[in-house]
């Protein structure tokens, strides 16, 4: 893999990862539309630490007040509007946790075709609309329910299927549960930690188990672009939400699943 195309892919990491429009449907994508060489486990573990790095640093008050807030309801089971929402974040996370452990080889073996990939990233996108017209958008996170979060947890894990975007399918249940957008989207970058975490760690155990060649300089580059794109994006995407709504990411959405369609059929 050469220079560029590392960076390439590490932007696009960086850009796709938490905007509505599929991260791994581009990685997959993108060496076959360009004829270019599979990037690798190794360098898809890099650029998923970029990511998480980004996040982390992004939400850093946040997830301080989050944490705390947490441990001391372990200790005193007390419950505070923090703590409520990192309870969140860890049931939410089961669903795609446990779909991941028993559907993996499947996901890997059927549904990483182009036509499988064009399918959702146009059905989805719809849904996405729809649930942005539809939605009350009138809470934040904070107000969100058990009932309501083990739904975008169940959501999140329909992610599994390549195109459908999982930044995407969340914000898209947290709009039909009457979030505000950038309520939708906060929430939806909160879960995105622990899923980075173990889609990155199941990737490297992967790369360890087939002995992928590791590039470390490669690694190094692409984990920083990655992070740094995942950053500003993050910081953009909620600063300009509520101005675009989601209708630029849903035309996208449409146009790539068309192209794809029309390319590989």
């Amino acid at each position: 893999m050469d220079f560029w195309q590392l960076i390439i892919l590490a932007v696009i990491q960086g850009l796709t990862e938490f905007l509505p429009i599929s991260s791994s449907a581009h990685l997959i994508l993108l060496p076959q539309l360009t004829g270019q060489e599979d990037q690798g486990l190794a360098f898809d573990v890099a650029v998923h630490v970029g990511t998480l790095v980004a996040v982390l640093t992004y939400f850093r008050r946040d997830l301080a007040l989050i944490i705390s807030a947490w441990l001391v309801s372990l200790r005193k089971r007390r419950q505070t509007p923090e703590s409520r929402l990192g309870w969140g974040v860890i049931i939410a996370t089961i669903p795609v946790g446990l779909m991941g452990l028993l559907f993996s080889s499947e996901v890997e073996n059927y549904l990483r075709s182009p036509t499988v990939i064009a399918i959702a990233t146009i059905v989805f996108g719809i849904l996405l609309w729809w649930a942005d017209r539809r939605g009350a958008r009138q809470h934040d996170e904070y107000a969100l329910r058990m009932t309501g979060i083990l739904l975008i947890g169940v959501a999140q894990a329909i992610s599994l299927i390549p195109g459908t975007s999982r930044s995407g399918i969340t914000l898209t249940a947290g709009l039909l549960l009457g979030l505000t957008r950038q309520a939708a989207a906060r929430f939806s970058f909160l879960l995105s930690i622990p899923v980075i975490v173990l889609a990155g760690g199941w990737e490297a155990v992967q790369a360890v188990r087939v002995g992928a060649p590791v590039s470390w300089t490669g690694m190094v580059v692409g984990a920083i672009v990655s992070g740094l794109v995942a950053y500003w994006t993050i910081h953009f995407f909620i600063r300009l939400l509520d101005r675009i709504g989601m209708m630029p990411f849903v035309v996208y959405r449409i146009i790539l699943g068309v192209v794809l369609l029309l390319a590989f059929n």
